[in-house]
């Protein structure tokens, strides 16, 4: 069986040297990536549950790195996408710096275990400095991609 991420990410859900000016807009960046995917029924409601998590408090856990996740009835699967952004943005991250690393996930709101243990994943897969800067430096989506499976 591909590693987990590999299950979830395609090249099309993976977006390099996105351009940002701010939190909103990344958000809809990545948000626009899954949101035409088959597991996501209601768009909308997506990026709304995505924005309603973010305001209870920040995802941005530190190091440039963003994680914005929701467990919603707007999807019947879990849908993920990951972009890097052309220049770092606000995020009012843990850390106070600024974001270029945002992974969004979404799970339905049934799965609270399985929800829980990819964003321990992710977390863990991206803990590594030399992950994160790796993906920095990716100049496709492949790229992208193939650095994150690599680090699964």
């Amino acid at each position: 069986m591909p590693p987990l991420l590999a299950r979830l990410l395609r090249t099309d859900r993976v977006g390099v040297g996105v351009p940002a000016s701010s939190k909103a807009e990344a958000l809809d960046a990545v948000l626009s990536r899954v949101t035409c995917q088959p597991g996501v029924a209601d768009p909308a409601r997506l990026a709304a549950d995505v924005a309603a998590r973010e305001a209870l408090l920040s995802t941005g856990v530190g190091d440039g790195l963003a994680l914005p996740h929701a467990r919603t009835t707007a999807v019947t699967e879990t849908v993920m996408a990951v972009c890097t952004l052309a220049e770092p943005v606000d995020w009012d991250a843990i850390d106070g710096a600024p974001v270029d690393l945002v992974v969004l996930f979404a799970g339905p709101e049934a799965a609270r275990v399985s929800h829980v243990r990819l964003l321990a994943h992710v977390s863990r897969v991206l803990s590594r400095a030399s992950v994160r800067r790796e993906m920095s430096l990716a100049s496709t989506p492949d790229e992208l991609l193939a650095v994150l499976v690599a680090a699964e």
